[in-house]
């Protein structure tokens, strides 16, 4: 169990991660030009209801004082009120984050599903047509941008082919599942690419290392040799740069659910940056940069469970 110590010292180092993910965010927030009390008024205002506002929301204090209070707030578990919706930052960001949290997972079990089988087909026939052909797609796979994969599969599968929906959650299940088929796939599309070329990589290696080697001379069939011996050996740094996309991914989704009028917290971050709405930014960007720690640390455990040779 010494392997595991880490867990009790690495929460610790998170936060100065933390602390200086909320500083940048607080300072570029407020470096947005524009006034949040006169985008939420409208331009016909007097100049008592803009002070009224910037009063109400704190907006009149002095940026360090800001700052703290933010930090004060955090640490109460809040995150102060929405400039725009008038509900409380926590409590609209907990009706926006199952999209997200259904986005992220689909879109990374998608991804495996695709990455996995097509890296063992190309590793084990390396330097034939199949390996190429893998090979090609991944390159192209990686130089495709998000939003134009998402408007191709959007032209191709809700208006050549009317299968899908192009936008919206859906209230059921079974429609919620169906409204992430196509923000899944863009996403997962785009990842996989990076997960086979890590994969393959590392299972050609490990088919010519010497646990292969002495498992073969042990009369093991192929199969057998590569799924119990290569696979789990190959996945090992495969875990880290996944947990590192993943990171990539949680922000990524601003793009996939902007296109896809989805609702989660993507959509959110975005509108509030137009409407200047200083506490839903602050907001979801810790979410996203605590999601993305968590998300870290849990791939160092795995690494560790899945390779006793690991040490963190």
């Amino acid at each position: 169990m010494h392997r595991y110590r880490f867990i009790l010292t690495r929460p610790l180092q998170f936060l100065p991660v933390i602390l200086g993910v909320s500083i940048i965010t607080f300072v570029l927030v407020r470096l947005i030009p524009g006034d949040p009390a006169r985008v939420l008024l409208g331009t016909k205002v007097t100049p008592e209801a803009i002070a009224n506002i910037r009063a109400q929301f704190g907006l009149d204090q002095p940026i360090w004082q800001q700052y703290f209070y933010f930090v004060k707030n955090l640490l109460q578990g809040e995150m102060g009120r929405s400039i725009t919706f008038r509900i409380d930052v926590l409590q609209l960001i907990s009706t926006r984050i199952e999209p997200t949290l259904a986005l992220v997972f689909s879109s990374v079990l998608l991804s495996v599903l695709i990455a996995v089988p097509l890296a063992a087909v190309a590793a084990r026939n390396e330097g034939h047509a199949v390996d190429h052909a893998v090979r090609i797609i991944s390159t192209f796979g990686i130089g495709f941008p998000s939003f134009w994969l998402a408007l191709m599969l959007i032209l191709l599968f809700s208006v050549s082919i009317p299968l899908l929906p192009v936008s919206g959650y859906g209230n059921t299940l079974s429609e919620k599942l169906v409204h992430l088929v196509l923000p899944s796939l863009t996403i997962a599309l785009s990842l996989s690419t990076v997960l086979m070329r890590s994969l393959r990589a590392a299972m050609i290696d490990w088919l010519t290392s010497d646990v292969a080697t002495a498992a073969r001379a042990r009369g093991m069939p192929e199969g057998i040799v590569f799924w119990r011996h290569v696979v789990p050996n190959a996945v090992v740094p495969t875990i880290n740069l996944l947990a590192v996309n993943i990171g990539w991914l949680i922000g990524g989704t601003v793009v996939v659910e902007s296109v896809f009028a989805l609702p989660g917290m993507g959509q959110l971050l975005v509108r509030a940056i137009f409407s200047r709405d200083y506490m839903v930014v602050q907001g979801v960007a810790m979410v996203f940069a605590c999601a993305t720690v968590f998300v870290n640390f849990l791939a160092d455990i795995a690494t560790v469970a899945a390779d006793p040779r690991v040490k963190l």
